[in-house]
């Protein structure tokens, strides 16, 4: 229903409501003059004349004449507005009493009566007063003065009441007029009040709903499902308040009703007088106003309802779709990704799981757009007044969803064909690749005799008729067939294989026609060699990562063949190299094909991995977070998921993003692989991260390894394993890393890129070692400052050791020298740590040590003895000039030895720094001050070569040439704590700062001699400031090293560059035989026995031919310079001092 119709239908509710009130005409009601009806000066009592005339009865009323004339009116015009238009036209009858009255008030009342009656009269009945006197002067005065009364009808004067019963019948009059009438003037007044009340409710309620449909239909309609829900709950809310007013109308009408019809109810003789007969009809049809205002205002509101309805259902729709488009074109973005056709069959067999994923996870979107297209056909079915914006809508989300639907077939069906390409080339390459098998296994022995070589015939011709089913036999058929998934790559790769293949078969013909002359004749022993195939030959390509490789990976069977076969090759590598009479082709042959066997497990394995990596982060962490599964969560696995799973997705897109697609490129030069390696080696380091964290992640997993959740997942993922087997995955893979490459670089000795696999290979292990120093670094407690400001962790691990300080008491020294402690030694690039190792109950990561930190030693000031008495497996740490010494007792020698290398290089490093940093000063204060250097000559000749080679070599320079000292950056101010211990204070912490950075030091003396356990072969310190006279100065030379006899320790790689040098390598012992020209010495090397000149700034003196000791350190002088200094006694002009160079 229009708002209009709701309007013309009320309008009329409220006339049609006047009218039966007769408002329309006279608007008075009995409310209005409440005080005035209950005067009852008159009354309506509901009687009737023979023709229907109403009476209105004037009762006896003393005071009548007192009446003001406004309210005699109302009362007077409110009465005659109750009758029927119909009985009112026939005109009424007046019942005037008077019979206690005189003649002068019955005149009066006479008068004023006929000129104030509103209505129409028919009769007049009065009953005069009854005393004779004044009945007789009424009588007189009525007769003479008729012409008075100006009315129109005939005014009657009675005597008695019995008159009066025969003009207006005894029924339709009152008891005080001798009737039988029932009336009460409060009842009347009473049911007038609550009649024209009701009344009132009618139109007011009318007018209310009609005010209450003109705001429905202006109400401008939201844009959002909120606000259109909110509104329709606000409109709802409203009608039903509407809706409760009319019932309570109802209930009043009815109420009204049914006490007008209580006498009858109550005595069934009983008969209602014709105005309580109006009255009722009045009330019935007043109910009947009041239904149709109901069903007006219903129907308007179910149409608003609707349109309400209607609007939130458009404005749910909008909102869907908006979501659902969104969705498919993420959908159709990553469905376009799909563009790579695959590799290899494995590959494409992985882009087509992908593919079924992707589909499985679209297909919830897929289906919500078909069920919001089928919802909004519904709608359109429904005739929804927004069918213009609905019907596109759904036009558009079927096109959207067939178009993904075709697309995804259509890429599936490419993957198909590529997976059908992929596996015939597979199959000609595993065929080509088990004939080579075959001609590399066959036994050369054998073949020298007829039947050995008939017997091999036979095995290649076999061999040969398998070849129908397997090899690729027209490329320009395979071009055509799959043209659709061809590109430039895969073409190349269809040539690659198709020419492997007739390499293949020409090695056959080959070996064929060898031994059919075998055969044929045996004269002499004939070796036959089978020819190189061309797909071994080296390519020139200098970075494979610009060519496009393949990975060949069977299925289960075809890969336990394999390995077997592959193990079976590597068994008679040795035998056939020896019948085939050191072939140098064959071995090639023979190695080309083990390093394929490497590499494809290599990349096969990879792939398995970053699958498991996968299935865990879906199958596990990605749960987690889903909703539907928080029931299944124990409290305690809450937020927990970083410490379960770790850094384990930054694992798997490192290898699934880059690593596995690097390694792919490198399956046709499996050699080279090294260098994918070595590019991604800091990579890595997120591995250090995951084992750091792994003893946090085992310990939630034993807590909540029987939870609920984890049983679910396992069981959706069909696992076999728990969780934590896999979370140990990238644990095991990282150290299956360096098992592969050893077994590549066993096979790829001669190759370009054998350097490559070495260095990959030494920094894997370096990873492995770093990885497992940093899980123990991470057990230390009790360690006040930051580990991570004392530079890298290069070794740790436990040994005895004693102390042997200068200053404590006596005892106490002896017994620190008797009784050895258990230590855990961490060594840093800044700082040596010792801490006492504790073992903690528990299982697994729990039963972890950890590690009590008890002191520290800054490596400023820190010097070795690299040999101590009486025990190859000790050296000595000491600290301030031997202030405070630490003898170490290794578990090995060869422990031993690294560790005393590793602070060999630490020191030699810090001294190297403040050489250049020496030297850097000694080139300022040349250019600032016109006088000539005071402590230290300039550098060898040598010197610049011997950098230059360092350099090319990214080694660490430890050649001791120069005579240079300098202070270690930023060391604390003097008082100040080191950084190795912060909050301690004891006095090897206490530094001197050198007010001249970078400052100069010369040649000097040690004021400290040494003692009977220097002797031996170490590493020693020079703690206190060096002096020098100015002869001793021009005595060395002007700053070059001093020619002393004795044995000397290589420091620097030096490579040989004319006909008489000596190539020697750091590490080497060489033994001095005489000084030769341009800094250079002739030296014998002892390990080799060769002789040759090498720079003398590239050895360190090991032993004189006198008791001596030389010594390295890097510790905090007077003058907070760190020093390399040797200290020797072969001379007597030497005093036994130290010699700083």
């Amino acid at each position: 229903m229009a708002l209009e119709e709701l309007v013309q239908r009320l309008n009329a509710v409220s006339q049609c409501t006047e009218e039966i009130m007769h408002q329309d005409i006279i608007p008075l009601c009995a409310a209005d003059i409440e005080d005035q009806l209950k005067k009852q000066f008159a009354y309506l009592s509901g009687g009737r004349g023979e023709d229907g005339c109403p009476v209105i009865t004037f009762p006896d009323y003393p005071a009548f004449s007192e009446i003001p004339e406004k309210e005699f009116q109302n009362v007077l015009t409110y009465l005659t507005s109750i009758p029927s238009l119909q009985d009112a036209g026939i005109g009424f009858i007046l019942v005037i009493d008077r019979r206690q009255d005189k003649w002068t008030s019955v005149k009066a009342s006479i008068l004023r009566i006929a000129a104030s009656f509103p209505g129409n009269l028919q009769l007049v009945l009065v009953l005069r007063p009854t005393g004779f006197i004044h009945r007789t002067l009424s009588d007189l005065a009525f007769k003479f003065n008729r012409d008075e009364f100006k009315m129109k009808v005939p005014i009657i004067m009675l005597g008695s009441v019995t008159e009066l019963h025969g003009y207006v019948d005894k029924t339709q009059l009152t008891e005080d007029l001798g009737g039988t009438l029932d009336y009460c003037h409060n009842r009347w007044l009473s049911h007038r009040t609550a009649i024209e009340s009701f009344a009132l409710m009618v139109k007011e309620t009318a007018q209310m709903l009609q005010s209450f449909g003109t705001e429905l239909a202006e109400t401008e309609l939201p844009n959002d499902v909120q606000s259109t829900s909110s509104l329709l709950a606000t409109h709802s809310e409203k009608k039903d308040k509407m809706k409760e007013d009319l019932r309570l109308a109802l209930k009043q009408g009815h109420d009204i009703l049914e006490s007008n019809r209580k006498p009858v109810a109550e005595n069934p003789d009983y008969k209602l007088n014709q105005d309580q007969l109006d009255n009722q009809t009045t009330v019935e049809r007043l109910l009947a106003q009041l239904d149709e205002t109901e069903i007006a205002f219903d129907e308007f509101w179910a149409k608003h309802q609707q349109k309400l309805e209607q609007c939130v259902q458009l404005r749910n729709f909008e909102q869907t779709f908006r979501e659902v488009k969104a969705a498919l074109s993420i959908a159709s973005e990553r469905l376009s990704a799909f563009t790579d056709v695959g590799n290899s069959v494995s590959h494409v067999e992985h882009i087509l799981k992908e593919l079924a994923n992707f589909e499985e996870k679209s297909r919830e979107s897929l289906e919500k757009a078909r069920v919001l297209a089928s919802q909004g056909d519904q709608l359109v079915q429904n005739n929804h007044y927004a069918v213009d914006s609905i019907l596109p809508k759904c036009n558009e989300l079927h096109h959207l969803c067939d178009a993904f639907a075709t697309e995804t077939e259509k890429r599936r069906g490419l993957l198909n064909k590529s997976l059908e390409l992929h596996s015939l080339l597979e199959k000609s390459m595993r065929w080509c690749d088990e004939g080579i098998y075959l001609l590399a296994s066959q036994p050369v022995d054998k073949c020298q005799s007829q039947d050995g070589a008939e017997s091999a015939l036979q095995e290649i011709e076999k061999f040969l008729d398998t070849g129908a089913d397997n090899k690729i036999k027209e490329p320009n058929k395979v071009y055509q067939l799959y043209e659709p998934i061809l590109n430039q790559d895969l073409m190349e790769h269809v040539q690659k294989v198709f020419q492997k293949q007739e390499s293949m078969e020409e090695m056959f013909q080959k070996r064929q026609v060898s031994l059919k002359k075998l055969a044929a004749k045996q004269t002499r022993p004939v070796q036959p060699v089978a020819p190189r195939p061309e797909v071994f030959v080296k390519s020139p390509c200098v970075s494979p990562g610009l060519r496009r490789g393949s990975d060949y990976v069977s299925n289960t069977d075809d890969n336990m063949l394999r390995r077997m076969n592959y193990r079976r090759l590597k068994s008679e590598m040795s035998e056939i190299r020896q019948s085939r009479g050191g072939s140098v082709m064959d071995d090639e042959e023979n190695l080309a094909v083990l390093r394929s066997h490497v590499i494809n497990e290599l990349i096969e394995t990879e792939r398995a991995y970053v699958e498991e990596l996968l299935c865990v982060l879906e199958g596990y962490a990605a749960e987690m977070d889903n909703p539907l599964m928080m029931h299944l969560i124990s409290p305690g696995l809450l937020n927990k998921k970083d410490i379960l799973f770790g850094n384990m997705e930054e694992i798997y897109h490192f290898h699934n993003r880059i690593f596995l697609k690097e390694l792919e490129n490198y399956i046709e030069y499996p050699e080279l692989v090294g260098r994918c390696f070595l590019e991604r080696m800091e990579d890595f380091q997120i591995y250090e991260k995951y084992c750091q964290n792994k003893p946090r992640s085992e310990s939630l997993w034993r807590q909540f390894s029987d939870s609920a959740f984890f049983q679910e997942c396992q069981r959706k993922l069909d696992h076999k394993l728990s969780l934590d087997s896999y979370l140990l995955k990238p644990v095991q893979r990282i150290t299956k890393y360096q098992l592969l490459l050893k077994e590549m670089l066993k096979y790829s000795k001669n190759c370009e890129g054998a350097e490559d696999l070495q260095e990959a290979l030494t920094s894997i292990l370096g990873i492995l070692k770093a990885v497992n120093d940093s899980m123990h670094q991470i057990a230390i407690t009790g360690y006040d400052g930051n580990l991570n400001e004392l530079g890298k962790l290069l070794m740790q691990g436990s040994f005895n050791v004693w102390t042997d300080h200068k200053k404590g008491h006596s005892k106490v020294k002896d017994l620190a020298r008797f009784k050895p402690m258990q230590r855990h030694l961490f060594l840093h690039e800044k700082a040596v740590l010792f801490c006492k190792k504790r073992e903690e109950n528990g299982e697994g990561y729990e039963k972890a040590p950890s590690y009590s930190y008890k002191h520290s030693l800054n490596m400023t000031a820190v010097g070795i003895t690299e040999n101590a008495k009486g025990d190859s497996k000790k050296f000595e740490i000491w600290y301030n000039a031997r202030e405070e010494v630490y003898i170490i007792q290794a578990p090995t020698p060869e422990i031993k030895a690294t560790w005393v290398n590793e602070i060999r290089k630490v020191l030699t490093s810090q001294l190297q720094a403040c050489r250049e940093a020496s030297q850097h000063r000694t080139l300022e204060q040349t250019h600032s001050l016109p006088m000539p250097a005071p402590t230290c000559t300039s550098p060898s000749r040598n010197q610049g070569r011997t950098i230059k080679k360092l350099e090319e070599r990214k080694t660490d320079p430890t050649s001791p040439e120069g005579c240079v000292t300098s202070v270690a950056p930023k060391y604390p101010e003097k008082g100040k704590a080191s950084p190795t211990s912060p909050d301690k204070k004891a006095k090897r912490h206490e530094v001197k700062s050198d007010p001249t950075p970078f400052g100069l030091r010369g040649w000097a003396k040690t004021s400290q001699s040494l003692d009977a356990s220097e002797e031996n072969d170490g590493w020693s310190s020079a703690e206190d400031p060096l002096n020098s006279s100015d002869a001793e100065e021009e005595e060395e030379g002007g700053g070059e090293m001093k020619l002393t006899p004795g044995k000397y320790t290589v420091v620097t790689d030096y490579d040989k560059r004319g006909s008489e040098d000596l190539a020697v390598k750091s590490g080497d012992l060489v033994q001095l035989i005489r000084e030769g020209e341009d800094g250079l010495w002739y030296v014998k090397n002892l390990s080799t026995g060769k002789e040759g000149l090498v720079p003398a700034n590239n050895l360190l003196m090991l032993i004189g031919n006198s008791k001596s000791a030389q010594s390295l350190s890097s510790s905090e002088s007077g003058t907070g310079c760190s020093t390399l200094s040797s200290s020797s006694s072969y001379n007597e002009s030497c005093n036994a001092g130290s010699t700083s160079f």
